[in-house]
């Protein structure tokens, strides 16, 4: 699976316990009508994928869905499920027509002239 969004927070690598695994989080918001944020885990080796990367970049992150079952102490059983990265890699901005002439500055048209009510135009509204 695949996310793709703009790069919205990049923490600092987090080790934990004895064995020293390692943890890296990012922040990645999509851009859909409506947009989400959504925090993908690097862990291990993967987390150092990251060190090239900065807020505001658009990138296409390869991810795994995991989930983990776990049974607190008065028997209850709970579920939870975490989006784990294994891969990342930017995303150029779409320049859809490179070849369109640039915009003139905003001075360099004419303004409209007066109107009033003698004025008809062709319009249906």
């Amino acid at each position: 699976m695949e996310v793709q969004g703009r790069i919205k927070m990049i923490g600092e690598t987090q080790t934990f316990g004895s064995n020293g695994f390692r943890k890296r989080e990012l922040v990645v918001t999509t851009e859909e009508q409506y947009p989400q944020h959504l925090m993908v885990e690097f862990v291990q080796d993967k987390s150092e994928l990251l060190n090239n990367f900065q807020v505001g970049q658009q990138v296409k992150v390869s991810i795994n869905l995991r989930g983990r079952e776990w049974v607190n102490p008065q028997g209850e059983t709970k579920y939870f499920n975490s989006i784990q990265g294994w891969r990342i890699e930017a995303v150029q901005a779409d320049n859809a027509n490179p070849e369109m002439p640039p915009v003139p500055p905003s001075d360099a048209f004419e303004p409209a002239g007066e109107l009033n009510e003698d004025d008809h135009d062709d319009l249906p509204f």
